[in-house]
């Protein structure tokens, strides 16, 4: 693993996505990764950067040593860099990647009606500001 923290882009007006966040957070001890929503100044810059779509991105954004992965690969490369037992759950890269997608789009089509949507961006607790990126 790089020395250099991961970034984690997220929908940041999305209540599951803000819990997946939080659920990271609290399962990175050794704290690998840094967070922007997608909807920031940041993310959007980011996005941008790494030649991504900044209209209708539905998906977690994961970028690591200079490398993007989306959707499942995204979150299961995530799930490798978590506390035991998560990284058993690295396992699923063995499904092909379109099945493990329609899962996961699945799920990011209806996350708002499921879950529900927030108003703006969740803005970090003073204890977590310095794992977000500033705008």
């Amino acid at each position: 693993m790089s020395t250099q923290p991961a970034i984690i882009l997220f929908d940041g007006v999305c209540n599951l996505c803000n819990s997946s966040i939080n659920f990271v957070i609290d399962r990175d001890h050794k704290r690998h990764f840094r967070y922007t929503a997608l909807q920031s100044e940041k993310g959007k810059q980011l996005m941008k950067e790494y030649n991504l779509p900044t209209e209708k991105l539905t998906s977690i954004v994961l970028i690591e040593n200079n490398k993007v992965y989306r959707k499942s690969h995204a979150a299961l490369r995530v799930a490798r860099s978590m506390n035991f037992p998560w990284p058993l759950l690295y396992g699923f890269i063995a499904v092909p990647s379109f099945i493990r997608d329609i899962v996961y789009d699945t799920i990011a089509k209806n996350r708002y009606k499921w879950f529900g949507k927030q108003k703006e961006c969740r803005i970090p607790t003073p204890e977590l500001k310095e794992l977000f990126l500033e705008d």
